[in-house]
């Protein structure tokens, strides 16, 4: 199985942004952390601050699940969610932090209607549990 694993804006700033709510790791050390758990599945990771590279990346359709992070664009990207759910393959939308304890705005998810599920408040973990019920 080869699953994508994509990050909107300003999470290529884990680690350092906001370590209180987003914590002290980095993506790429959580990376390195992650893949050895799941020897027989192709983990590729994508980060990007504008939405067209990350709507582009999910159409070049090269993988078998995706698992998205869309950021803020979570919150008012119609073009993503339009590229979401063009998809037919298995989606699973992931926020760091519970979206439902933060501000009033990211509160609302427009993308997570055209995925098949949402995983929200388990920390970077939340990533691994994508896989394991993508794996099922």
């Amino acid at each position: 199985m080869k699953i994508l694993i994509i990050n909107g804006p300003n999470l290529n700033l884990l680690g350092t942004r906001e370590p209180e709510i987003y914590g002290k790791v980095t993506m790429e050390d959580y990376m390195e952390k992650m893949k050895p758990k799941f020897p027989d599945t192709e983990i590729h990771y994508f980060q990007s601050n504008w939405e067209g590279e990350i709507i582009d990346r999910i159409q070049e359709n090269d993988f078998d699940a995706l698992i998205i992070n869309a950021g803020a664009f979570t919150h008012y990207s119609y073009a993503i969610a339009d590229c979401l759910k063009n998809i037919s393959k298995p989606k699973i939308e992931v926020h760091i932090s519970n979206i439902y304890k933060r501000e009033e705005f990211r509160q609302k998810s427009v993308t997570a209607a055209y995925t098949d599920s949402l995983l929200s408040g388990f920390g970077m973990r939340g990533y691994q549990l994508a896989i394991e019920s993508l794996q099922q």
